[in-house]
């Protein structure tokens, strides 16, 4: 029972990454369509917001599961990377670079750093 409820908690997390993800995609993909913004202006505020929804997903992960916030928000992290690594090679057949590697291990240390909150403010185990 343990095992399931650890799942739901991660599967709750990367809906809530990906729910984010399209959110925020729609905004700036507005905001370049009807503005004279170009997407190399937009570089730094989407990075941004790809943190704080690494750092939210990983917060409702740990929220849901309520312990071991480390391993929900890793799990919820890589569950992520590996999802875009697999759009990402099946759809353009590459694999990561080492920037984009260097950017998903910080999204995996941001979603842990949000679970182990989320535990925390959740009040810890039932």
């Amino acid at each position: 029972m343990e095992s399931r409820k650890m799942g739901s908690a991660l599967l709750y997390g990367v809906s809530s990454i990906f729910i984010l993800a399209i959110v925020s995609s729609f905004i700036f993909s507005i905001l370049l369509r009807f503005t004279s913004l170009t997407e190399s202006s937009l570089t730094y505020p989407i990075m941004i917001v790809s943190f704080i929804s690494m750092f939210v997903g990983g917060f409702i992960s740990g929220g849901k599961g309520k312990k071991q916030g480390w391993l929900l928000g890793g799990g919820t992290g890589l569950a992520y990377a590996a999802v875009v690594l697999l759009f990402q090679y099946l759809g353009h057949d590459s694999l990561f670079s080492i920037k984009q590697l260097v950017y998903y291990i910080c999204f995996m240390l941001t979603s842990m750093m949000g679970a182990i909150l989320g535990v925390n403010l959740s009040g810890g185990s039932d």
